[in-house]
């Protein structure tokens, strides 16, 4: 978790994901809060992070993290990402790094993303080697597609990418 994160770093997330004060997020599986402090912070007191994990621990640390440098709009919950606890269209955007592969029944959580995005909205999924657990890219478009998301850019190369996809509701 403490590991350099190559072209993932939250800067460069920011880049991707573009998130505006008062929006309201979600990130899957936060680990240590790499990431959560510094969208958080972004998205100012009128947005909020809603961050998600199975495990406790690490939810408490990301609050933690985020208290020590004033960031309060974080609100953990504990649960499993292929049944979201969250009603539809909840989010703007949501964003998940080095967690994709390692969901059991990673269609299901992508399919919950596409649930609780509104239309259009930002989803950034980032994956590195040499996680035991990457998805490689074209794997992780096709799968997004059936899911409603679609593949508008990514940063980095094939072995260390940050892919942004976009909520397409059927009809759309």
């Amino acid at each position: 978790m403490h590991l350099p994160r190559l072209n993932q770093t939250p800067k460069q997330l920011l880049r991707i994901l573009e998130p505006q004060p008062g929006e309201h997020f979600l990130e899957i599986g936060p680990g240590i809060g790499t990431h959560a402090v510094t969208v958080a912070s972004r998205l100012g007191a009128g947005g909020s992070l809603a961050i998600l994990d199975v495990q406790q621990q690490m939810l408490e640390a990301v609050v933690r993290r985020g208290h020590a440098a004033s960031v309060r709009n974080i609100s953990p919950r504990q649960g499993d990402a292929t049944h979201l606890p969250y009603p539809d269209r909840s989010f703007d955007g949501a964003y998940l790094i080095g967690v994709v592969g390692e969901i059991r029944g990673g269609d299901a959580a992508l399919r919950e993303l596409s649930r609780v995005v509104k239309p259009n909205g930002r989803v950034v999924i980032g994956e590195a080697l040499p996680d035991p657990d990457f998805v490689p890219l074209p794997e992780l478009q096709a799968r997004a597609q059936r899911a409603g998301l679609i593949l508008r850019r990514t940063t980095g190369c094939r072995f260390a990418y940050l892919a942004r996809f976009e909520h397409q509701p059927p009809g759309a």
